[in-house]
Formats: structure tokens, sequence, C-alpha cells
């Protein structure tokens, strides 16, 4: 089954259309927004809705509000950046549902947008309820999922809602999303290389699992690699182990190897006394790792070993930083790779927030081939996994 996207809808001249999104956007202590590549992505599919004189509604979660109103979690900066970078007006209804936003909604002229308030207000967002989904309608008669970064969620506005409005579609930046997973995974160029990093194996085994079946490369960095490096007999210091999943890695390991995909670990680290950016620190070989320090970065041999073990690749796929990046002192393992990255001549797809932020910083955004924006719906691709949002396109979208 096909997904069917905005574009393939025939008329969308004076409809009302239901575009869930997600503007999840990082704010500073003023609520001023920091970051809005997610606001960013989604322009192409409201301005295509706009050219078609169609009534725009939009509906998004900021934060974990957990079912209450806490106006710290106000769409309110989303609707107005939204505003400045359309260069028009995007009025702020005061909820999501409710009789004061279905006037909103009903007196909406072609070209007019309206953004909903935080879905997440109300409980039934989360528990995918269709009482609240089916309020949620507002009398919108299209429904367009552009949010890919919260389609691994069965949620009222991304799951139950399509059961309520006839007409189901994805955007633009969900398409992006999706003809980028499908060159990585379905049908890449090869050779194929996955970066894996990141603090624990635990969020990503079953990433590595799949992969294994997947890939020609694995690359494995950031405090998940000592979970493996313990498993393999060293002395790892107070390095992150998760001691319950190292049967469990090496297992995965010897899958890798047992189907011919090169595995590479770090060589050496930077270490420290102690987890703290002030730390006493020096770069030492895996085997040299004293008692009682910790690793918090890849050193330059690791870098030197992964730079060397892309070269020839044609696909990358990179979810987790190398180190604790957020840190200086243990910054330089992720910015080289990221350098790395960048200068080869593969297809490069970023995934995962701490990523895009790593390679933001480094400053080589421009130069990858894509960076997805969505972390855990980007993983639970990786994992092979059916996102419920994308699934229910899939279903619906055609009928």
């Amino acid at each position: 089954m096909s997904i069917r996207y905005i574009d393939e809808i025939k008329d969308l001249e004076g409809k009302k259309v239901f575009m869930r999104v997600d503007f999840n956007v990082p704010l500073d202590d003023n609520q001023n927004i920091t970051e809005d590549t997610r606001i960013r992505g989604v322009l192409p599919t409201i301005n295509y809705a706009l050219d078609k004189k169609a009534k725009i509604v939009l509906a998004s979660h900021l934060g974990r509000p957990k079912g209450e109103r806490k106006e710290k979690y106000s769409m309110a900066p989303a609707a107005e950046r939204l505003s400045k970078l359309l260069g028009k007006e995007v009025k702020l209804a005061p909820d999501c549902i409710g009789s004061q936003v279905q006037a909103m909604v009903d007196a909406m002229k072609p070209g007019d947008i309206v953004m909903l308030e935080n879905v997440r207000f109300y409980p039934g967002e989360e528990k995918n309820d269709n009482e609240f989904a089916q309020a949620l309608v507002n009398g919108c008669e299209i429904y367009v999922n552009d949010a890919f970064a919260v389609s691994h969620r069965a949620h009222a506005s991304v799951h139950a809602i399509t059961n309520f409005i006839p007409v189901v579609a994805a955007g633009f930046l969900m398409k992006n999303e999706m003809n980028y997973f499908d060159k990585a995974m379905k049908n890449p160029i090869r050779p194929l290389v996955a970066i894996l990093g990141g603090a624990k194996v635990s969020g990503k085994i079953e990433v590595l699992e799949n992969l294994c079946d997947k890939v020609d490369k694995i690359i494995v960095g950031g405090g998940m690699a000592f979970t493996f490096l313990k498993g393999m007999g060293y002395n790892v210091g107070k390095s992150l182990v998760e001691e319950d999943l190292i049967e469990t890695a090496m297992k995965t390991y010897e899958k890798a190897r047992a189907k011919g995909v090169k595995f590479y670990l770090p060589v050496d680290c930077v270490v420290a006394d102690q987890f703290s950016a002030t730390a006493e620190n020096k770069i030492v070989p895996i085997q040299e790792i004293p008692e009682s320090w910790m690793a918090l970065d890849i050193g330059p041999a690791s870098v030197a070993l992964f730079s060397e073990a892309i070269q020839n690749a044609k696909t990358i796929v990179w979810n987790g930083p190398m180190g604790v990046f957020e840190m200086d002192a243990f910054s330089r393992g992720t910015f080289a790779l990221v350098t790395a990255v960048a200068n080869s001549y593969a297809l490069t797809i970023i995934g995962g927030g701490d990523t895009d932020a790593a390679v933001n910083r480094g400053g080589e955004a421009s130069r990858m081939g894509y960076i997805s924006t969505g972390g855990g719906a980007f993983l639970e691709l990786l994992e092979g996994k059916k996102l419920p949002g994308i699934q229910v396109l899939e279903e619906k979208g055609n009928k």
C-alpha cells in the first residue's frame, strides 16, 4: 500500500485542512524559540495548501504537559514564529477543541491559518481517544500528516483522527523522510555504512540486530561502545556499561560477523577522572583505561579508523554522537566524524536530535544529504517497525 500525498488531492480550494505538524521546538527561559528547523520543515506543505486556497488548521504538541493545561507549553511562540516565516497572520486558538475553536474554524476564509493550542493539554491525545479525536476535527474535510517525528506514536491527532476525516494524506516533509529512508534501507547504493552512538545500548540493540541484515559496515561509538568492549574482556574502568545487556550485545556482534558485516569499535578514547566539563582528561588506548576513570569521547586513532571505514561508502546512516559533545573537552571525536561524513562522497542521512545538533554545531549541516526531523521515529524505522501514524496513512490514504 502506498501513501497519498497532499499534491495528489485534486481540490483543496476552500476546504478545511487539518494539518498535524510537529512544532515541538526548544525554548529558552523566556519562551523564545532557540531552533526552528521543525517549523521551517513544513513550510513547503503549508505554502502549497495556501497556494491552493485551502483553510489550514494546524495541530501540534509542545513539551510534556501530561494532559494538563500549562501555559509554558503554549503553542503561542510557534504561532508567532510561523507568522514571521510566512509573512502572514497565524491565529492562535484559545484551545484545541470546544465551541470557541469551532467558531474560529467556521469563520475562516480561504488562505487563513489557525493554530490549535497544544493537543497534549488533554489526556485523550496520548491515549489515542476516539472521542477526543472526533472533537479535534472541528469540521475539517481533509487530514494531512506532516509530523514524521511523532508518527511512531498512536496518538489521537496522529492516528484516531483519521477515523473521522474522509480524505487522508501526508505532507512533503513526510514524503522526504520516507523517500530518504527508502534510499538508505530498501534500495541503497552500496557500501551502506551505519554509524550508531549515544549513551546506551538499550535504546538501540534492536536497531543493531535489524541492521545486521541490511548494511555492509557498522560503526559503534559513544557510551554504548563500552558494553561491547566489556563483553570482549576489556577493562573499561568506570565507563558506562549496561551489564545486563553484555550478553545480548555480544550475540549481536557475532551475528554481524556471521553475516559478513564489518563491525568497528573505538580503539582509543578520551578518559576523565569524573563526569565534568572541568575534569582532568587524557587520551589512552582502549586497553589502558585507568580503573577509576571513565571514557567520554573517542580518541584520534578511533577517528582515523572510522574515517577510513567510511571512505568508500556510498550511503551513510548516522544516529548518535561519539561522546559527550556538549562538553568541549569531549566534543572533538564527534565533530571530527561530522567533518569526515561531510567530506565523504556518500548519500548521508542523519537522524536523531543529538546528531542533528552535532552536525549543526560542527557547521556541516548544509553538506549532509538529509537530516531527519525524527529521533524516536527514525530509530523505530531502523528497527524495522511499522509506525502507527504512517501505517494508517497507507491504510486510508487511497480510500
